[in-house]
Formats: structure tokens, C-alpha cells, sequence
């Protein structure tokens, strides 16, 4: 018997910016060389890490001659979250009407958001700033997710999926947009000063020299939005998805605020971890995706050949290069596989939740494959797992 295709949701709009500056590792050895001890074994680590992440780039909301990197002091918690509330939003609006333009939506249109940043704790959400500039319609149905850090692209994913399937069981259109925004690099004059009071350098905070600053945005909508909306066009077909947690890793990745600043923990072993989490989630969830590609076979079609993970082009989250390289040697990846998230790492480093989703965007430009894979990483440790099949790529 065939299987009954679950609700039918669709990314039909994909956006991402990054602010205009772009920092390289001999920014931060500068900026550390005038604020800190260099002899510190803290600050050694640091920077020997930040010569050796394989980052050529990091994109920056501000040069390092300039703001809170010029300041006596780290900046407080208030300061960067009045930074992020004007900075972070017309970052996060940039993205949005990028995704709503593709999406050919009006913003009068949207019914839900969805949003996402580890690095601004205000309230009301900075969700709200974002509708209220992007004029939303008022009672627009707002969920600000909290907690799940680099994870969070893959988590807004996850949430608008179940908003727009519990809308198709109601027969109401869906048309959510969903976005993710992170400004990393406010908060590198702390990591600084905690790197250079460690005295142990196996402990200290390598945050500085990983994380970058950008937005992402994407627009999901359900069949009864498309039956609705003539113009408009699907970029992929979102057909599984799931997440998981690697037990005992709660304390290997965590981000939080504290009365001096935020404060990152980054264990050295996450990669590890990493790498043996990915193949059980996805063999956990590639029967089921399997399932609904068939379900959605018209009778000409042939039927779906079993697939594997050579299938699929892959949109891994660039938090680090062991983490790439870790994934990539346990499931045997081709370099054509990982791209996107190489070349996203590489230019731009990690910009925490939003990067995954920068990666989607860059590889529906350049995949050559009908199925695509998105995975991400976060603090608990949470692994989050997405299977899309890329609409204008016409093959089972």
C-alpha cells in the first residue's frame, strides 16, 4: 500500500546578507596585540588557533578600527543588545525582503514568523522589530525560538514545518517567513579578556577567532497558500525532517549571559561527537523521506530506486573546520558534496545559526542533485536534520 504523502510545504524564497566588512585572522592578532598580553597562554591559544581554522575571512558588522573594538573596556550586555536591535533588525529586514522578493509574497501576505539568534536576549523580541519594520500585518501569528544556538537555522525549519502542516489540516494557507540573525563579533573584545585571564590554554575560549556576523531568511508555504498564489514558485519541497540529542554533552557547547558578557564554552572534542551523530540520524530518516518521495509519483513516473548518501548534496552547518572534515571522512562525502558549506566557511567563517541556511541558498545555485540533506549542530549537543527535494531538478 502506498503511503499517504504528508501536508505539502515548500520553500519558495530564500535570502541571506552579510554586513559589509570582512576580517581576516591578522585583524584579531592586531586587535589582540593592543588590548592584551600576548605572553598570556590564554591568548597564545587563541591565536594560534585563529592562524590554523582555515577561515580566510570573517564577515564583520564592524572593522575592528571602529565601535566597541576601539572601547578601554569590553562592551556590556547592554550595550551590544541596543547595538543588535537596530544593527541585527536591518540585517535580519535585508535578508527577510530578499526572501520575500523571491518568494513573490508581499509582506501584507505573511501569516507567521519564525525566528532565531543566540546573541540578543531582548524583550519584546527582536522578531518584533523585524515585523514592525517589514510593515507585517499586525496580527501576524510571531514564535521566537531561544536556546538552541548554532542549531537554530534547522530549528526554525523544524517549527514552521509543524505551523504550516497544522495549518493544512485546518485548510488555511500558511505563508511563513523565518529568519535567523547573529552578531558575533560584538562580543570578541570578551572573548579577548576571558582568553587572556586563562591560565590553562587547553581552556581557552576560541570563540574569537570562528564566529562572523550574517542573516538568513526563507519563506515556507503550504499547498493551500500555493493553490492561492498563482505566481508563485518553489525553490524545494521539504519532506522530512527530525532532530536529536548525543547524550552526556550538555556542558560541550553552551553560550549564555553574564553580568560581564556573553560567555561561550567550545569543547574540543564537539567534533568528534559531531561525526558519529549524523550517520544514525540520517539512516534514521532516509526511509522516510524515501516514503514520501514515492507517495508524490504520478502514475507516468517510474518508480523511486533506493537511495544513499551519494544521492544527496549535503547543507552541513561550517561550524569548524574538524567538524566538516569529520562528517565528510565517516559518510564518505565527495569535495563536491560539501561545496557549499567549504566555500561558506572558508570566506565567511561561522555565523552560527544563520550559516546553514546560508549554505541552502548558495547550494540550490549549484547543486546537480534532485535530493538535498541540511544538518546543524548545537548546544546540548542537538543535531537537527532536514531532507529537501530541490524543485527545479526534475528526477526521482
Amino acid at each position: 500500500m502506498q503511503p499517504n504523502p504528508s501536508p505539502a510545504l515548500y520553500i519558495t524564497g530564500l535570502g541571506s546578507q552579510y554586513p559589509p566588512y570582512l576580517l581576516g585572522p591578522r585583524d584579531l592578532d592586531q586587535l589582540a596585540g593592543r588590548f592584551c598580553d600576548l605572553n598570556r597562554p590564554g591568548i597564545k591559544k587563541l591565536l594560534q588557533v585563529n592562524r590554523s581554522t582555515g577561515i580566510e575571512t570573517r564577515s564583520a558588522i564592524l572593522p575592528y578600527e571602529s565601535g566597541f573594538a576601539t572601547q578601554p573596556d569590553p562592551p556590556s550586555i547592554s550595550e551590544i543588545d541596543q547595538f543588535f536591535r537596530q544593527a541585527g533588525v536591518d540585517l535580519t529586514v535585508q535578508a527577510c525582503q530578499k526572501a520575500l522578493k523571491e518568494a513573490n509574497i508581499a509582506p501584507e501576505q505573511i501569516t507567521h514568523t519564525v525566528g532565531v539568534t543566540c546573541t540578543n536576549q531582548g524583550n519584546p523580541g527582536y522578531d518584533f522589530l523585524v515585523a514592525r519594520q517589514l510593515k507585517l500585518p499586525l496580527n501576524v501569528d510571531r514564535t521566537l525560538l531561544h536556546g538552541v544556538g548554532c542549531a537554530g537555522g534547522l530549528s526554525i525549519l523544524r517549527a514552521a514545518a509543524q505551523i504550516a502542516g497544522g495549518a493544512s489540516l485546518r485548510r488555511k494557507p500558511a505563508r511563513i517567513l523565518a529568519f535567523a540573525c547573529e552578531l558575533c563579533t560584538p562580543n570578541v573584545r570578551h572573548y579577548l579578556s576571558m582568553a587572556e585571564i586563562s591560565v590553562d590554554s587547553d581552556r581557552a575560549n576560541i570563540a574569537a577567532a570562528l564566529f562572523s556576523d550574517a542573516a538568513a531568511a526563507f519563506v515556507l508555504c503550504n499547498e493551500y497558500a500555493l493553490a492561492q498564489d498563482e505566481q508563485v514558485t518553489p525553490q524545494f519541497e521539504l519532506l522530512e525532517w527530525g532532530c536529536d540529542l548525543v547524550p552526556d554533552t550538555a556542558e560541550h557547547m553552551t553560550f549564555y549571559a553574564d553580568i560581564s558578557g556573553y560567555q561561550a564554552t567550545l569543547h574540543r572534542e564537539i567534533p568528534k561527537y559531531t561525526k558519529h551523530a549524523i550517520g544514525p540520524i540520517f539512516d534514521k530518516l532516509l526511509p522516510l523521506y524515501e516514503e514520501q518521495v514515492r507517495s508524490r509519483l504520478r502514475p507516468d513516473q517510474q518508480p523511486v530506486t533506493p537511495l544513499g548518501i551519494h544521492d544527496f548534496d549535503w547543507a552541513l552547518h561550517p561550524g569548524g573546520k574538524a567538524i566538516i572534515d569529520g562528517v565528510a571522512d565517516v559518510l564518505q562525502l565527495s569535495e563536491a558534496q560539501l561545496q557549499a558549506s567549504r566555500e561558506i566557511y572558508r570566506t565567511r567563517g561561522n555565523s552560527s545559526s544563520a550559516s546553514v541556511l546560508i549554505v541552502l541558498d548558495r547550494l540550490r545555485l549549484e547543486s546537480k542533485k534532485a535530493h538535498v540533506v541540511a544538518a546543524s549542530f548545537g548546544p546540548g549537543l542537538a543535531v537537527e536534520m532536514a531532507f529537501l527535494k530541490n524543485c527545479h531538478i526534475n528526477q526521482s
